[in-house]
């Protein structure tokens, strides 16, 4: 199973997954950026996320090919969002690791399938019970794909009550995330 033989450090595994999958991932890349230069940068960082975290992937009936296009599908938004900014990083760069880190670790839990049923509806849950103004930050985040900064602009706030927003609701979701996958 190529997911077994990427998880012992196989190189060949990670060859024929890249030769089933590149032309896909791609194009979804390139969907996003519309530049194949950045698209195909998106691609081969998500390849190298993938052999990187190997040994810590649990699909539970998930597919591969699953988690690795949204792995493209995140690293080209993460491209798009840094040319919108023209390069610049936000002034709180580790922040947003540690938020991007975290909403990447509770999704790969998951399968990286957001089309489950009872995923769809937990984490609809979740959201639900977060306060009006933290719900709203993630929204515009991860549904609207705002910068922190553009979501700071839209809502007349400091760019710094944002961070604190989105970081107190990514922190409430990962613990309800948690607390239903354990129920």
């Amino acid at each position: 199973m190529l997911i077994t033989r990427l998880k012992e450090g196989d190189p060949a595994a990670l060859r024929e997954l890249y030769q089933q999958e590149e032309r896909r991932a791609r194009s979804l890349a390139l969907r996003i950026l519309g530049d194949a230069a950045l698209a195909e940068d998106a691609v081969q960082e998500a390849f190298t996320q993938l052999w990187q975290r190997a040994e810590q992937i649990t699909l539970e009936g998930g597919r591969i090919e699953s988690l690795l296009m949204t792995i493209v599908r995140r690293r080209a938004v993460d491209l798009a969002r840094r040319r919108q900014r023209g390069g610049q990083t936000l002034p709180d760069a580790d922040l947003l690791r540690e938020i991007d880190e975290r909403a990447s670790a509770m999704l790969d839990r998951v399968e990286e399938d957001l089309t489950t049923a009872g995923l769809r509806t937990a984490l609809q849950s979740a959201l639900a019970a977060l306060p009006p103004e933290q719900r709203e930050i993630v929204r515009q985040a991860y549904y609207g794909e705002a910068t922190l900064s553009q979501i700071a602009a839209r809502e007349g706030l400091p760019l710094g009550t944002v961070k604190s927003r989105l970081r107190l609701a990514m922190t409430k979701l990962t613990e309800s995330m948690r607390t239903q996958e354990s129920s």
